[in-house]
């Protein structure tokens, strides 16, 4: 069945929609009265959650899968004609140090985190460098802002993906087309227990004081975040409908405390180190 795009303001492509973050994001766009092409590993979890409607078209997506992604796209545009939001959220987390985590542990985030975000991207942009127009959000984390004992992995994928939309935001300007990386703080969602977050069973004991304790942190976080994901969802339809987003978007007082932090300690560390630093240079003739 195609749906006449004319019918929606607008129509998003979200990933890693049926629970968490996507989940709202797919509800309030819906709401919204914009049409939603939500996609999950399993589309008959993306119906039980948000039922049949002319707006929505369930999409099963492995984001790891590159032909999968190929298929959503053109199963979008056949829809809905056009996708004017690229919502890439699916991703999932790994808790421990970074000598605790296996080879095989990165390599399945990374395959995830960064390269699925990379497969869906590749699949949806040329349909908006067709007609000039559109944008591409990625879901980043406080942690791809600044990382920390326990999650360095994790927040490594994240830093990828504010560099990779750093240069998207560079590229894609000149077509009409935005691009924005969402850093959100620590929502109230699933994302601390067992069905989001991998957790590195090899625990080293001279990590106790670090990793170890974000390990017990998780624990009494989880369920307790500060952040509302309704109101998450809320904010990117504020994004979207901005004629100039920004780049970046922190999101939860939690995010903006740690940008806040970061930026004083760079700007202090920069300092001390100042004359060091500019002392590589070739001499001045």
């Amino acid at each position: 069945m195609v749906t006449p795009s004319s019918e929606f303001k607008r129509v998003w492509f979200v990933t890693g929609a049926s629970r968490g973050i996507g989940a709202r994001i797919v509800e309030a766009a819906l709401a919204h009265g914009d049409a939603v092409v939500a996609t999950a590993r399993d589309a008959a979890s993306l119906t039980g959650r948000f039922g049949e409607s002319p707006a929505l078209l369930a999409v099963s997506l492995d984001v790891t899968n590159e032909s999968q992604a190929a298929d959503a796209a053109r199963a979008a545009i056949a829809r809905f004609g056009r996708i004017d939001v690229l919502v890439n959220n699916a991703g999932f987390g790994l808790l421990g140090a970074i000598e605790e985590a296996t080879a095989d542990e990165v390599r399945r985030l990374y395959e995830t985190n960064v390269f699925g975000l990379l497969n869906v991207t590749r699949a949806v942009l040329p349909s908006m460098r067709a007609r000039r127009s559109g944008h591409v959000v990625n879901i980043s984390s406080l942690g791809g802002y600044q990382s920390g004992p326990g999650f360095g992995v994790y927040c490594s994928t994240k830093f990828a993906v504010e560099g990779l939309t750093e240069g998207l935001h560079a590229e894609l300007a000149p077509l009409g087309i935005h691009a924005t990386v969402v850093e959100p703080g620590y929502f109230r969602t699933d994302f601390l227990d067992g069905s989001s977050l991998g957790i590195s069973p090899l625990e080293i004991e001279d990590y106790a004081e670090s990793a170890g304790r974000v390990r017990e942190a998780a624990r009494q976080i989880s369920h307790n975040q500060p952040g509302d994901p309704v109101r998450l969802a809320q904010a990117l339809i504020t994004l979207v409908e901005a004629p100039v987003p920004p780049l970046r978007l922190p999101l939860g007082t939690d995010a903006l405390a740690v940008i806040h932090s970061k930026h004083a300690f760079v700007e202090q560390e920069t300092a001390a180190w100042q004359a060091l630093a500019a002392s590589t240079d070739f001499p001045m003739r």
